[in-house]
C-alpha cells in the first residue's frame, strides 16, 4: 500500500542557513504522526515541504505519490496554521461558506462541521467576536471541509480548554478510524500519547527518534513506576527488590514507589501480590513528556 507522504532525503535551505538535514519521514493512510520539538526544529519547514508551499532544496516530497503542489494534491489536504487569522466581519457561518466555495467543498457539510467543532450557537457571531479557543475551533471546521484526506494540524489545542481539547481528540479518533491520515505537531505533551500511532522527535532540523512509544521507552530504556499502597510488608519487599536491583524511590505514608527496568514489570507484580496485599497497585509507563526529556538531553549532551 502506498504511504500518504514520504520524504526522502530532504534538506532545505535558507541562504546560507540549513533547517532540515536529510530528513526521512513516511506516513501511512489512516496514521496519526506526533511530530514534537522545540521552536526552531523544523516542524513547520517539515509541514510546507508537505502542503507545497516550499520546495525542497535537496531531497524529494511526495504525497499520495505526486509533488505536493499537484491540483489534485492540494484538493485531498486539510490545514490548520497555529494561528489562525479570519475575516472579522463575517460571521462563523459565513467564513465557513466561503472556504466551502473556494475549496469547492458541500454546502451541507457547513453546519455540521459547526456542530462536530461546537460552534453551532455562535455560528451567526462575527468572528471578531470570538475567542481564541473558538477561532481555533473554526480554523480546524475550516480544515476538515472536503473530507480531506491528510490533515495537518500546527498546534491545535492552543487556546482550547481540557473539554475542548478533549472533545478535539475525539474528533481525530473518529477520523483516523475512517482513514484519514493525520499530521499532529505539538508543544502540549499530555494527553497526546494516547491519539498518535508514532511519534518524531526533532531538534535543530534533525529526526532524533521515531517510532511508536512503545518503541521508543524499550530504546530509552526508561523504567515503569509502579506504586502500592496498603502494603504489611512494604520494608521487607523494599529490601529484597533493592537486592534484586530495583531501584526504590520511597518508602512511607504513601506506600511503596519503585521503578522497574529491563522489562522486569510483570514479575515484580507477581511477587508483589504474592507476598503481600495492597489496596491499590499504580503502574506509570514512561510518558511521553519523558520520551521526549529522554531524546532531547541525549542531543545536549552530544552537542557538548
Amino acid at each position: 500500500m502506498m504511504n500518504v507522504v514520504e520524504i526522502e532525503g530532504v534538506s532545505q535551505r535558507y541562504g546560507d542557513t540549513t533547517v532540515l538535514h536529510d530528513l526521512n519521514l513516511s506516513l501511512a493512510p489512516g496514521e496519526v504522526l506526533g511530530l514534537f520539538g522545540h521552536n526552531g526544529a523544523g516542524k513547520t519547514t517539515s509541514m510546507k515541504l508537505i502542503l507545497g508551499l516550499l520546495q525542497a532544496s535537496v531531497g524529494q516530497v511526495r504525497v499520495f505519490g505526486r509533488q505536493p503542489s499537484d491540483p489534485h494534491v492540494r484538493q485531498l489536504l486539510g490545514y490548520l496554521p497555529e494561528n489562525v487569522t479570519f475575516y472579522p466581519q463575517l460571521s462563523g457561518l459565513e467564513t465557513l461558506q466561503h472556504f466551502a466555495r473556494l475549496k469547492g467543498a458541500a454546502m451541507a457539510q457547513v453546519a455540521t462541521l459547526l456542530e462536530d467543532v461546537g460552534l453551532t450557537g455562535a455560528a451567526r457571531r462575527r468572528v471578531k467576536t470570538y475567542s481564541k479557543g473558538m477561532r481555533q475551533r473554526l480554523g480546524l471546521a475550516q480544515a476538515l471541509l472536503g473530507k480531506p484526506r491528510l490533515l495537518l494540524l500546527d498546534e491545535p489545542t492552543v487556546g482550547l480548554d481540557p473539554i475542548a481539547t478533549q472533545d478535539l481528540y475525539r474528533l481525530l479518533d473518529r477520523l483516523r478510524e475512517q482513514g484519514t491520515s493525520i499530521i499532529l505537531c505539538s508543544h502540549v505533551l499530555p494527553g497526546v500519547e494516547a491519539h498518535i500511532n508514532r511519534a518524531a522527535i526533532l531538534t535543530q532540523g534533525r529526526l532524533l527518534a521515531l517510532g511508536t512509544l512503545a518503541t521508543l521507552r524499550e530504546e530509552a530504556g526508561l523504567p515503569t513506576l509502579i506504586r502500592s499502597s496498603g502494603l504489611q510488608r512494604g520494608e521487607l519487599l523494599q529490601k529484597r527488590w533493592s537486592e534484586a536491583g530495583h531501584v526504590t524511590q520511597r518508602w512511607g505514608v504513601q506506600g511503596l514507589q519503585v521503578e522497574v527496568f529491563n522489562g522486569n514489570k510483570v514479575e515484580l507484580l507477581r511477587q508483589l501480590l504474592e507476598q503481600d496485599s495492597p489496596s491499590d497497585v499504580e503502574i506509570h509507563p514512561p510518558s511521553l513528556e519523558d520520551i521526549y526529556r529522554y531524546y532531547m538531553n541525549s542531543a545536549m549532551e552530544r552537542a557538548l
